[in-house]
């Protein structure tokens, strides 16, 4: 299975940005899709999961700022990021578990200036 993430790129503090995540096989049923952060010298945050019943979940630090979705004709997972803050800067990562495996597309770099 592969996951390409992209979608990063540098953005002013308040502003919104859209990572899509193309997953290689189908993401309708039976996996759960993750959104993973980490920025420079701190170790891997989890950021958002959906599951592939629609339930969705956020960390605390983004809650009400960041949504997770899905596309299942594209196999696509996002994540719509809005009110951007600088703590938001790290490369991000998509993860999909397809029991007993996880696997991890490459990242994308976000930035978010001041």
């Amino acid at each position: 299975v592969q996951l390409q993430a992209y979608g990063g790129g540098l953005v002013q503090a308040g502003g919104s940005l859209r990572l899509s995540c193309a997953v290689s096989r189908s993401i309708g049923s039976g996996n759960v899709l993750d959104w993973f952060r980490q920025a420079p010298g701190e170790s891997r945050e989890w950021v958002a999961r959906i599951t592939s019943s629609g339930a969705t979940a956020y960390a605390d630090s983004v809650k009400g700022r960041f949504t997770i979705s899905t596309d299942n004709g594209k196999n696509t997972v996002y994540l719509q990021m809005n009110d951007l803050k600088p703590e938001d800067t790290a490369v991000y990562y998509c993860r999909i578990t397809v029991l007993p495996r996880t696997y991890w597309g490459q990242g994308t770099q976000v930035t978010v200036s001041s």
